[in-house]
Formats: structure tokens, C-alpha cells, sequence
């Protein structure tokens, strides 16, 4: 039995909590390609509902009165993770009791702090004042436009909000068909594991799942080419064909207020070329593909021309395999684009003389994914690359000019406390080289990274909070059993790494007046550093930069036994 949707309202969205640095990038996506076939699609972004964002800085600002500063390690991340469990627990809970007690358990774990009961009941009245917030606003949409299919792109922080619409919806629209996908299937909820399998029996009033790259998916569902009698929809339902990224559309932001973000968005490429052990991105999105630099630049110059912005987010894996030729079409314009994104300290990033082509071709923020200072760690993860690559990539790019933040991960399996003080004396050493540096605790999915099988068979898995709690969070978090380091081991090496980075004044920019402060001290470090996001959003001015970039700097290149890798 199939059913087209030809010629019906679709509206996609995203609900909070998700930091909105750049527009939704993947409903924009979705709602392009769409487009081209005739269906008319309306986009919205709930996170920027100021209603929302006031109970969010509320319910943070409860919780940090009540953690110990010693104990907040990267606050708003783990934060994060803990107002989810409770976001969850609120929607699910049958025993007022039992639910206070989940909620200190939550917070337990995450923070290793005890609330009061008081505290807990304060957070819960925040909690109410979300969900009766978000009930009208779903209302108040589904009302007014009356979708014939409703589109949730839903991450680990919006899940429990997507959840909560969903059947909101169906209480008062069922004949609205409802349609989750995003990354949450990634790794939260990846296929086969015991919190994807309980999800398909806790929420009938999602007809439709999604997993992976939508567009081909979505599209077929809708024009009824997909069985409908199927409620789990993946690439195999599509030939496991992906998306030709060559002929796709520019993202469509047209139903954004793109006042209110910081950057737009856009991407080079989808997948990862790579495999590091605790990444989902491949199992993800299939096969690795690129755009030419020409059509990068050509879509990042109309994009300029339409909203009449400076710089771009890249929201793909990574720029390497795109990097050189994207700066050299890029310094060939007329107009001046920036760029930030994602990048490996591969041996060209090493080089001054590339890092300085790709500043004066545009290349704004590397967002670099360096995980450890140890070698041995670095080779547990698969990252196929060294501390002294780290050290001269890092230095390249900022003497450069370039914003260099840097991801580290605390407590992957296998860390020893030897390995975790080579990554703080790395970050001590490169100091003045770091715009931002951010760590995040290792996160274990029974499903979705490379090497979930591998530690399935390894290790026992217990879960991080009462077993009989599935059915209030219904999505369970997973620790090895018998795994160094434990997991509270590894909170207290995110709490140590945090303040180690507050004593050198290395940055972790979360608003916008942190990001003001974090480009002003890159300034005085750095003669060649790229303009301040403050001054890029600025609409009255325009910057063009490029041929003030000099040469300054003496970084050494590292032999490496790893050759250039050939794109």
C-alpha cells in the first residue's frame, strides 16, 4: 500500500534545545531539495522562541548555584546531557517520589554533586513552564497551517521536545503524519540497539522514523514510492543510494529571522573519509562524497549576495580533502568569504605556506578534532596522526591568523592518567596558539561507532542509571563494565582539563559576549588574526582582509611516517 503527498503542506523543524550557531542546516537542506519537486515545504526553528531560551538560562542558572565550581567540568555540555534525562523523566513519570529521586540520580552522575529536594522540585516547575510553553507553540502551528506531514530533526538535546509534539500532535491532528529523523539515530538511538527497539514500542504516534541521510528517503516516502505499511525507513529502503552532493541545492533559509545567527551554514561534502573508533559520522551517512571547490564558492557567493553575509559554518566532517582547491577559488573572487570548519592535523596543515593560502582565501575558525596528547591514546582512537603534527598544525594556523578550536576527549577506553597529563602539558605548550579548546567526556554507544562491536565484545556494559528508569528516560546511558577509566574518573579529568584551561586563560566561548572576548585576545596574540565575529555581523560593513596577511611565523614541520593523504 503506498500514499503520495503531492501537492500537501510539509513543515519541518527543529525544537530545543540546540545551540542555534548557524540556521538548521539539514531542514534547510531537506526543504531545498524538496522544492525541486514541487512540494511546498515551511521550516521553523523553535530555539529561537525567546520564551524557550529564558526557562533554559533559568534552569542553568538553578543548577550552577547548586554545583560546586570544581564540579561543573564543561558545564553547559554536561549540563546538557542531565536536563535531557530530566527533560524525559518529566513527560514519563508516574510516582512523584520516585521521580525526585531519578532526577538527584541524574544530576548524581553527571555532576557528582547531591540536589536537595527543593532544588529538584524548583527544576521541575521550570520543566512545567517549558512543556506548557511548547504546547501552545506546536498547537498554535499545527493549528494554523494544518500540515499533512509534520518533520522533526531530532538531536540528542531536542529529543525529549520532539517527543512530547509528536504526541501532541496526534491528540489533536491525528490525521497528521508524523516523521522523525536526525542525528539522535546516529548514535542514541542508533538501529539495533535496546534504546531503539524500546523507542518503536514507546511512541506509536511517530509514523515514521528516518535513519540516515534523508533526502532521497524523505522524497521518495512522500511522493508514495516507500511502502507505507513500513514505519522504519533506512538507505537499504533507497538502493542504499546517497545523495549526488554535486547536484544538490544551495540550503534554503528563507523561513529563518538570519538576524538572529551568529553564521550561515553550508557544507562541502557528506561521510568522513576517515574511521576513528568513537565516531558515528561514517555508519551514518554511508559513502564519502565532495563537492568541486567551484561549486562551493558558487553557492557560498550567493548565498552572500542573498542575506548579505560574510562568513559560513561548514557543517560537514571535514575540509581537508576540499581545503586547497576551495582557497584558491575562493581568493580568485571578487568578494571576500569566510569560512570555518572542521579540519585533521594532517601533514599540509602543517605547512605556514598552506595555512597562510587558506587565510587569504578566506579560511575564518579550523575547527580541529585532536582528541589526546598521547601518542598511544591517538592510536587507540585511530586518528592516524601525532602530537608533534598536533603541535605544528595548531601553530600554522594560528600564526596564521586563523581561530584554531580545539576538541579533546577525556577518558576514551584504554586513558591512563599518563596519557591524560601529556594532553594537559600539550595544551600548556600551545597555550597562546588555542583559540578555544573544549573537551567532552567519552561517550559509549552499544550502537553506531566504528568500534561499538568491538567494545560489545570486549567489555560489559552497565547502564548509568537504574535499569528500572528505561521506561521514564526510555533512552538508556551505557558505561563498560571493567573499562579504565571509569566513569567517574573521567568526569573528574574533564573537571581537571577545565580549570587547567581557566589557569592558562584558554577560552571556551559559549555566548556571544565570550566569543567578543575570545576574538579580542586572539587579536592581541596574533598579527595576522582574522576579523571578529562581532565585526562580520555587522550588515553596514564589509571586510576584505586578504592582502594584509604576512608571513611571520617559524613553525617546524614534522617528519611523519604518514604520508600526505590523496583526496
Amino acid at each position: 500500500m503506498k500514499k503520495s503527498f503531492a501537492g500537501k503542506n510539509i513543515v519541518l523543524g527543529l525544537l530545543p534545545y540546540w545551540t542555534p550557531a548557524i540556521p538548521p542546516l539539514g531542514i534547510s537542506c531537506l526543504k531545498s531539495h524538496l522544492k525541486k519537486y514541487g512540494f511546498d515545504v515551511l521550516t521553523f526553528d523553535a530555539n529561537m522562541d525567546a520564551s524557550f531560551r529564558k526557562v533554559y538560562d533559568d534552569y542553568f542558572s538553578v543548577v550552577k548555584k547548586n554545583i560546586p565550581e570544581f564540579n561543573r567540568g564543561n558545564f553547559f555540555n554536561q549540563g546538557m546531557d542531565a536536563m535531557r534525562n530530566h527533560m524525559m523523566a518529566h513527560i514519563n513519570h508516574t510516582n512523584e517520589r520516585k521521580y525526585i529521586d531519578l532526577v538527584k540520580i541524574i544530576f548524581a552522575k553527571n555532576f557528582y554533586t547531591d540536589l536537595s529536594d527543593e532544588t529538584v522540585l524548583t527544576l521541575n516547575r521550570l520543566l512545567d513552564r517549558f512543556y506548557e510553553t511548547l504546547k501552545n507553540y506546536i498547537s498554535d502551528l499545527v493549528n494554523t497551517v494544518r500540515p499533512a506531514v509534520l518533520g522533526l530533526s531530532a538531536f540528542s538535546g531536542s529529543f525529549p521536545a520532539s517527543v512530547f509534539a509528536f504526541k501532541l500532535v496526534k491528540e489533536i491532528h491525528p490525521e497528521i503524519t508524523t516523521v522523525m529523523g536526525g542525528g539522535v539515530f546516529a548514535d542514541q538511538l542508533a538501529q539495533g540497539s535496546p534504546n531503539f527497539d524500546f523507542f518503536l514500542h514507546y511512541a506509536p504516534y511517530i509514523d515514521k522514523l528516518i535513519i540516515g541521510e534523508g533526502e532521497n528517503i524523505f522524497l521518495q516516502f512522500l511522493l508514495g514510492e516507500l511502502d507505507a505499511s513500513q514505519r522504519v525507513y533506512s538507505k537499504q529502503d533507497v538502493a542504499n543510494h546517497t545523495l549526488n552532493i554535486s547536484e544538490a541545492g544551495i540550503p534554503d533559509f528563507s523561513d529563518f529571522d538570519l538576524a538572529n545567527y551568529p553564521q550561515l551554514g553550508s557544507y562541502t561534502s557528506r561521510s568522513c573519509p576517515f574511521q576513528c573508533s568513537f565516531c558515528a559520522e561514517t555508519v551514518h551517512w554511508g559513502n564519502y562524497r565532495k563537492k568541486s571547490p567551484a561549486q562551493i564558492v558558487h553557492e557560498l557567493k550567493v548565498m552572500h549576495q542573498m542575506y548579505g553575509r560574510q562568513v559560513f559554518m561548514m557543517g560537514d566532517s571535514l575540509l581537508n580533502p576540499v581545503i586547497v582547491g576551495l582557497a584558491q577559488e575562493s581568493a580568485n573572487e571578487d568578494v571576500c568569504l569566510y569560512w570555518d570548519g572542521y579540519l585533521r592535523a594532517d601533514p599540509p596543515v602543517c605547512k605556514p605556506e598552506n595555512a597562510l593560502n587558506w587565510r587569504r582565501g578566506g579560511f575564518y575558525r579550523a575547527r580541529l578534532g585532536v582528541e589526546s596528547g598521547s601518542q598511544y591514546v591517538l592510536d587507540l582512537m585511530n586518528k592516524k596522526i601525532s602530537p608533534d603534527q598536533i603541535r605544528a598544525a595548531v601553530r600554522s594556523l594560528a600564526e596564521a591568523g586563523i581561530k584554531t578550536t580545539t576538541y579533546w576527549i577525556c577518558g576514551h577506553p584504554g586513558e591512563t592518567e599518563e596519557d591524560f597529563q601529556a594532553t594537559l602539558n600539550l595544551i600548556e605548550e600551545l597555550q597562546d596558539y588555542l583559540w578555544e579548546a573544549e573537551c567532552n567526556p567519552f561517550n559509549y554507544y552499544l550502537k553506531g561507532q566504528v568500534d561499538s562491536d568491538k567494545w560489545m565484545a570486549q567489555y560489559k556494559r552497565v547502564t548509568l542509571y537504574p535499569e528500572d528508569a528505561t521506561e521514564t528516560l526510555v533512552s538508556q546511558t551505557w558505561s563498560m563494565k571493567d573499562c579504565h577509566p571509569l566513569h567517574e574518573e573521567i568526569y573528574h579529568r574533564v573537571n581537571r582539563f577545565v580549570e587547567h584551561c581557566k589557569k592558562l586563560g584558554i577560552p571556551n566561548p559559549y555566548t556571544l559576549e565570550e566569543i567578543y572576548y575570545a576574538d579580542e585576545r586572539w587579536k592581541s596574540l596574533h598579527k595576522n588574526a582574522v576579523p571578529a565575529l562581532v565585526e562580520l555581523n555587522d550588515g553596514s560593513v564589509y571586510i576584505d582582509d586578504r592582502k594584509n596577511i604576512k608571513k611571520l611565523n617559524t613553525v617546524q614541520v614534522p617528519k611523519s611516517d604518514v604520508e600526505d593523504f590523496a583526496f
